[in-house]
């Protein structure tokens, strides 16, 4: 596991939320995975969602973390909670899907646990989105560019746990099924691949 704490902030605007820009979604390329369970891992199995990758969601020089983080908050499926990277160690959530804006650098991720014959293996740069249904393990498994930092994001009113596929977290995983998945597309609103 990495050494320190997310940075948590309030949130606010400022002039780099005018520089950035939100590519259409007629021109957004999604990749789409599903990915079974492996061992105590749940990944997309129980939520019957696919783990998605908005490719170039926010382009411009200027997609910043804060302008992530209003941009987020603007559309409002999703409260930003921190800034961070991700941890090195596969580690799932079971009361909550998770939105991770890329604000800078790029990194290889593994999803699905790395151990786990079915895995994901993504390369995500800034601009980036990532939307991991609840259950689906996740982990850096290199920053590529140094500096790999994300905005982490949450359904309004969910808190998020850790879970590591362990014995003895099969209760919190039961917990899964009475998740609610989103009304909104986090990055569109009304419409986008949350929804499809």
């Amino acid at each position: 596991m990495l050494e320190g704490k997310p940075q948590y902030r309030i949130q606010g605007f400022n002039s780099d939320d005018l520089k950035m820009t939100l590519t259409p979604l007629s021109q957004l390329n999604v990749s789409r995975h599903t990915i079974p369970a492996w061992k105590l891992t749940p990944n997309t199995s129980i939520v019957k969602k696919p783990l998605l990758v908005y490719h170039s969601a926010f382009s411009g020089s200027s997609a910043s973390a804060s302008a992530i983080e209003s941009h987020f908050s603007k559309v409002g499926a999703v409260v930003p909670q921190w800034r961070y990277t991700m941890y090195s160690t596969s580690h799932f959530h079971t009361t909550s899907h998770e939105v991770l804006g890329i604000s800078s650098g790029s990194a290889k991720l593994c999803f699905g646990h790395e151990d786990n014959p079915d895995r994901v293996i993504e390369t995500v740069k800034k601009g980036d989105v990532v939307l991991v249904p609840a259950g689906t393990a996740h982990r850096l498994m290199e920053d590529i560019d140094g500096g790999f930092e994300m905005v982490g994001c949450y359904p309004k009113g969910s808190n998020w746990d850790m879970c590591y596929g362990k014995s003895g977290e099969e209760d919190k995983i039961k917990g899964i099924e009475r998740l609610k998945w989103f009304e909104k597309d986090p990055v569109y609103g009304a419409e986008g691949p949350a929804l499809d």
